[in-house]
């Protein structure tokens, strides 16, 4: 009965501790020498204003530009800093990433939508400037799921590298980040979102993702307070 009792409370406990926001603000564990900061899609589909994912599914294009815009502010302060960055993107001209689904028309979700619609492909693949990837920059291959870890060379990079914690910024934030995020704490890392630096379709979505969802898998942070810790450990 002791026994049952005891493991009643503890389960308890950790639902209570689980489903209480962390403010990372005030407890932030980023050690530039363990820690990638993961950008994710920074592609012309999303970052291009005729690109054809941001065309098609953006409705709400403020949040989506502050995004981009932030998380160039972060690539910038830290390239100059010298932290770890990746780039997590979809590239179907060179990745065979969705051909081992197989024929769309039978495919569900993600698997089905990307084929059909032709997208990361051409032009849209491509990286553009601030968001280019530079030498000594890692660039992720050989994706197959909307995390941007799962079947991929990132975990292997990660774990090579000695890196225990990720930051991840991009698009979309419900879909990819999410996904991302999620498998991140599954695999153990320490997981933060930029949530500024995120973007959704709508709004409301970056919203539920923040109140719902991140603080169960990891922990949020602002462009302004990843900045200063970047600029704060230097190069």
């Amino acid at each position: 009965m002791m026994n049952r009792f005891v493991a009643l409370l503890f389960a308890m406990v950790f639902c209570v501790a689980a489903a209480t926001p962390v403010d990372a603000e005030d407890a932030v564990m980023i050690d530039k020498a363990r820690t990638a900061l993961v950008f994710i899609e920074f592609q012309n589909e999303w970052v291009a204003s005729e690109g054809t994912l941001r065309q098609l599914l953006v409705k709400d294009e403020e949040q989506f530009q502050t995004a981009i815009d932030n998380a160039a502010r972060i690539l910038e302060a830290a390239r100059e800093a010298g932290w770890t960055i990746a780039h997590a993107g979809l590239d179907l001209r060179r990745d065979a990433t969705y051909q081992i689904f197989g024929d769309a028309s039978r495919a569900l979700g993600l698997r089905r939508a990307i084929q059909n619609a032709g997208t990361w492909t051409g032009d849209g693949a491509r990286f553009p400037e601030p968001f280019t990837p530079r030498p000594g920059e890692f660039v992720v291959a050989g994706r197959s799921g909307a995390s941007v870890l799962t079947n991929s060379t990132l975990d292997a990079f990660l774990r090579n590298n000695d890196i225990n914690t990720v930051v991840f910024m991009g698009f979309a934030t419900h879909v990819c980040v999410e996904s991302s995020l999620r498998q991140a704490h599954d695999l153990g890392y320490n997981a933060y979102v930029v949530t500024d630096a995120v973007g959704a379709f709508e709004d409301h979505q970056n919203t539920y993702f923040r109140d719902q969802v991140l603080h169960h898998f990891g922990a949020s942070i602002s462009t302004g307070g990843l900045i200063d810790l970047v600029e704060e450990a230097g190069s």
